[in-house]
């Protein structure tokens, strides 16, 4: 079966770092990336990457703070998340397409799996 296991997520001061990673089993993506959802707000795109042209894209409140890398080979995609901002405070989600359909979307439903969510929280 198709498992997304996030790492990473904690509490840390503005200005702060983190780091996930997520992990796919049971088959390749087309694209691999994160949406976050804070308290009362609907789920929105962060960042994805495209597994086969590298080509990354990132929501424009986080470009040149957060980075999406990837390693094919281990199905893994990270997340490294720098110059943290209160307004980073939500539960992010780990998501893949389905291999074979396009590449990168920007809505969750365009996603056909998801991680459990790990929480990031982000103290002014």
């Amino acid at each position: 079966q198709v498992q997304l296991v996030e790492s990473g997520g904690g509490l840390v001061q503005a200005g702060g770092s983190l780091r996930f990673s997520c992990s796919a089993s049971g088959r390749t993506f087309s694209a691999m990336g994160w949406f976050r959802q804070a308290p009362g707000k609907e789920r929105e795109f962060v960042t994805a990457i495209n597994y086969s042209s590298d080509a990354a894209y990132y929501t424009d409140s986080v470009k040149g703070r957060f980075t999406i890398s990837r390693d094919n080979a281990k199905n893994t995609v990270y997340l490294q998340m720098n110059s943290l901002k209160p307004e980073d405070t939500a539960v992010y989600y780990c998501a893949a397409r389905k291999w074979g359909d396009t590449a990168v979307q920007f809505t969750p439903d365009e996603y056909a799996y998801w991680g459990q969510g790990t929480q990031v929280t982000v103290s002014s």
